[in-house]
């Protein structure tokens, strides 16, 4: 069984930065794809990024240019770098881990004051 873990998120102000941190344990495969996901108060989750295998980074629209995912795969973790937080940014985000099954997360609280 994989377990994943988040952490890094918090209170912040608006324009500043969180780096949030999902790590894996357990009986790890390896992974097709990490990814990020959030969800609000009231909102479906919503994708945000993923980064794949390969190295390849991929972003939704609505964070493009402010956050970065990346990996360190000797510490089975992956990061997301979130620069110029927005108060519309405040959500519980996840990470999901495919191999040839989802795993998700528990989530951390993101949330951005103004």
């Amino acid at each position: 069984q994989v377990q994943l873990v988040e952490s890094g998120g918090g209170l912040v102000q608006a324009g500043g930065s969180l780096r949030l941190s999902c790590t894996a344990s357990g009986h790890i495969f390896r992974f097709k794809t990490v990814g990020w996901y959030r969800q609000a108060p009231g909102k479906q989750r919503e994708w945000v990024a993923t980064v794949t295998v390969v190295g390849s980074r991929n972003y939704a629209e609505f964070v493009k240019d402010r956050f970065t995912i990346s990996r360190d795969s000797a510490k089975n973790t992956v990061y997301l770098q979130m620069n110029n937080l927005k108060p519309e940014d405040t959500a519980v985000y996840y990470c999901k881990a495919t191999s040839n099954v989802d795993y998700w997360g528990q989530g951390t609280q993101v949330t951005v004051s103004s």
